[in-house]
């Protein structure tokens, strides 16, 4: 959508489509398959660190794979295209294809910097990417994705408070297969991706996956008449090498590495006006006015080594992982997000408000709309991590299976953050932060079938974790100045946890079950140092601890053709670690609330409705709530938002969060998906794949205004093509967000209403070539 005004998004459009392609899709004409075999098919997880059906788990456990997750990613997306096609999961970034943040139940954490943790965990074959840059790794060559909800401190470990997102590459096998795959669509985006693999020895199996993705500039910068924002190049390369010298050992050495160059996020200046959360006329879809930011470029590289050594004997599995991974890079940005002109007043860009405001004092004028703080910054990391875990495993048939293990973490991060453009200075001295983690843990679980149908599972996990802080040097503005020695002061913090779960798991049926769960994890204590680069105190929060209790239904349903999985939750955080971000204060501090609760359900279906028409799709509803009278902020510092909480009787300054929802919590996700195969000859067939997602309630910041918030955002895709399985040949024409949604995704407070969006609509076309297997 290029032009200047957007409409409302519609719900109704939405049921529109859905309907519309479900009538298509029923009127459709059925010939016997030649696809789907007449039954949906088994889907294995290890959730709990060992391969199980996903329904046999008591957890809440979704999975994503193959055609469906394809689509997703389509259009040469990033990892931010899981949110919501998992009931509960939503995601989002304010750093460009770099530290996404993910949010399970409603549960995740808004802080943009590069030293945040989350509760959500993000563990890529079998290691934990515990920072917010490890997490951004392309996802290409995927075997499934599996999104287990709720707390898992037992298996995983700390900060899993949420959940986890768990990713299954493909590994090696002895069967020479791999694929080839191109894509082209509008602003030039390309993907070509491909694997290879096989046998090299009779010990020995290997596969190389590889990417490449990019798109040129497709927004404008008015302010200097250059097509200058918006592009993108990445690559990233993995090598697997299997080695099984008896059937009593194995060895997997996998190596990753990327390289990301490209635009930032795109900063839109003052883009809700005063009282309402619509998008208006300063708001163009192609065209920002930018004074700083050098076009907000970012970069980033990438490199991870892990060893995973198993030994089977007759009864027991002795297994290690061993991995490093290491990132550094920087992203940069006109947070402004407009035009600054300090001291003088030129005629604004037609169509664009302006505003005569005081900035530093000095009369001036900005666009669009008012801007009271220039601001234009850049940070920096350089991690590294090292995570190694042993596991024994009981490995029988028999009425008890267990496990035992003990974890290592150890990280290293400097962030570099550069705070001074706004002000004139260039090229120099920077503010330098080292955050140092060490995290040591024990565990076991243990399963036990009662009977035939019950099975009972408990867990325990003790946790050590210890976090060191450091200034390495202070910015240039600070040089001459005499900075307070508890600001430059090193912080230690430490603490212990023990995390815990059990469960029953009961089979009704020998195709349906019922499931309950009561589990207790931790996020471990938090330091946020970003505000040293204003001279301002880093701030410390305690570790949140979870009681979460959940119980469920799972069910395939008549004859295979229909899975059903429904459960329901409720959970409390004590000490719930909260970021304060922008307002007034323009801060970024970590606190804890007293509490925070949260009740709600998930569903997940798939229904093989005839031998080509597969619908599959699911909702999530979560009621959060924060609980602490005594907690306040500060809100939007520019005057321009409509602040809905009530004041601090003793800070007029301040508003009361007590009460309002987690921040970024969908109130209420849908998904559906539908896909028709229409067979041609004996082995092809044309297909039809159409994906949506729904938002319902979004409130973004910690307190409650009629300008941060959304409701009824969704995005669609679809897919057409023709497979032809003995050739392995497949042809495709896509889109995506094919209705052109203008989704805002988050705002920027402390200056004006500052706001960054979803992607454009995207349509291309893909040719896919798969051999082997």
């Amino acid at each position: 959508m290029c032009g200047r005004y957007t409409t409302n998004n519609n719900p109704s459009l939405l049921r529109f489509v859905i309907g519309s392609s479900l009538a298509l899709a029923v009127a459709l004409p059925l010939p016997a398959a030649a696809q789907m075999e007449g039954v949906l098919e088994e889907i294995v997880v290890t959730a709990q660190k060992r391969e199980e059906a996903l329904q046999d788990v008591p957890i809440s456990v979704a999975t994503t794979s193959g055609e469906k997750l394809n689509a997703m990613f389509s259009g040469s997306e990033d990892v931010l295209a899981l949110s919501g096609r998992v009931p509960g999961l939503y995601a989002e970034s304010s750093n460009g294809r770099s530290a996404p943040r993910f949010y399970l139940r409603g549960l995740g954490n808004i802080d943009f910097d590069l030293a945040a943790s989350q509760p959500v965990s993000y563990v890529m074959d079998e290691v934990v990417m515990e920072n917010v840059i490890l997490k951004s790794f392309p996802l290409f060559d995927v075997q499934n994705i599996e999104v287990i909800r709720g707390p898992q401190g037992t298996l995983f470990g700390r900060n899993t408070t949420a959940g986890i997102i768990k990713v299954n590459t493909r590994r090696p096998s002895d069967e020479t297969s791999g694929y080839v795959k191109g894509s082209w669509a509008e602003n030039n985006t390309m993907n070509v991706e491909g694997a290879a693999g096989g046998s090299l020895s009779d010990t020995l199996n290997a596969r190389v996956s590889a990417l490449y993705r990019s798109r040129d500039n497709w927004i404008t910068n008015a302010q200097t008449g250059s097509e200058s924002l918006g592009e993108y190049e990445e690559a990233a390369v993995r090598a697997q090498f299997d080695w099984t010298p008896s059937d009593a050992f194995s060895a997997l050495l996998s190596l990753q590495t990327r390289s990301l160059e490209g635009t930032s996020s795109i900063f839109r200046a003052n883009i809700f006006s005063p009282g309402s959360a619509d998008l208006n006329q300063n708001y163009v879809r192609d065209t920002v006015w930018y004074d700083g930011g050098d076009n907000n470029p970012q970069a980033y590289d990438s490199f991870g080594a892990t060893l995973n050594l198993t030994w089977d004997f007759d009864d027991v599995s002795i297994n290690s992982i061993t991995s490093l991974q290491d990132a550094d890079g920087s992203s940069r940005g006109d947070i402004d997000g407009g035009v600054v002109n300090i001291g003088s007043f030129p005629t604004p860009p037609p169509g664009i408000t302006s505003a005569d405001v005081d900035v530093f004092g000095i009369p001036s004028r900005t666009w669009p709309g008012p801007i009271f703080t220039p601001s234009v910054t850049q940070d920096g990391a350089d991690t590294d991590q090292f995570t190694q875990e042993f596991r024994i495993a009981s490995d029988n048939d028999g009425r008890f299976n267990w496990q035992v293990g003990a974890f290592y973490f150890s990280s290293d991060l400097v962030v570099t953050t550069e705070s001074f453009a706004s002000f004139g200075f260039v090229d120099v001295q920077d503010t330098k932060i080292q955050q140092e983690n060490k995290t040591w843990a024990v565990f076991g679980q243990g399963s036990y079938d009662v009977t035939d149908r019950l099975t009972l599972t408990g867990g325990v996990r003790y946790t050590d974790d210890e976090k060191d802080f450091r200034v390495l040097q202070f910015g240039q503005l600070w040089l001459d100045l005499d900075i307070p020695t508890f600001i430059a002061a090193p912080i230690n913090v430490s603490d212990g946890q023990s995390s815990w779960e059990v469960s029953a798991n009961f089979a009704l049926t020998d195709d349906s079950s019922l499931y309950a769960r009561v589990a207790n994890g931790f996020r471990a204590q938090t330091i946020q140092g970003r505000d040293v680069a204003f001279l301002e105190t880093p701030s410390v929060a305690k570790p949140e601890t979870i009681d979460s209790f959940e119980a469920g239904y799972k069910a395939d349903l008549a004859d295979n053709r229909m899975r059903v999985n429904i459960g329901v939750f409720a959970y409390e955080v004590d000490d719930m670690q909260l970021s304060i971000i922008g307002g007034a204060s323009n801060t970024n501090q970590v606190v804890n609330a007293a509490k925070g609760e949260a009740v709600g359900f998930e569903l997940d279906a798939q229904f093989l409705a005839t031998d080509n028409l597969l619908i599959s799709g699911g909702f999530a509803f979560n009621d959060t709530e924060i609980n602490d009278p005594n907690l306040f902020t500060a809100p939007c510092g520019s005057g321009l938002c409509t602040v809905l909480d009530p004041v601090n009787p003793n800070n007029a300054a301040q508003v009361s969060v007590d009460g309002n929802p987690f921040p970024r919590a969908p109130e209420t996700t849908y998904n559906l998906e539908i896909r028709y195969g229409a067979p041609i000859g004996k082995n092809s067939e044309i297909y039809f794949l159409t994906d949506w997602v729904w938002y319902g309630d979004i409130n973004m910041p910690l307190y409650e205004a009629v300008e941060f918030k959304t409701k009824d955002q969704f995005e669609g895709g679809l897919r057409i093509g023709y497979r032809n399985n003995d050739s392995g040949w497949e042809v495709a024409a896509f889109g995506r967000n094919i209705t052109d949604e203008d989704n805002v995704l988050g705002f920027i407070d402390f200056s004006n209403n500052t706001g960054f969006v979803n992607e454009p609509s995207v349509w291309g076309i893909e040719a896919n070539y798969e051999f082997g297997d």
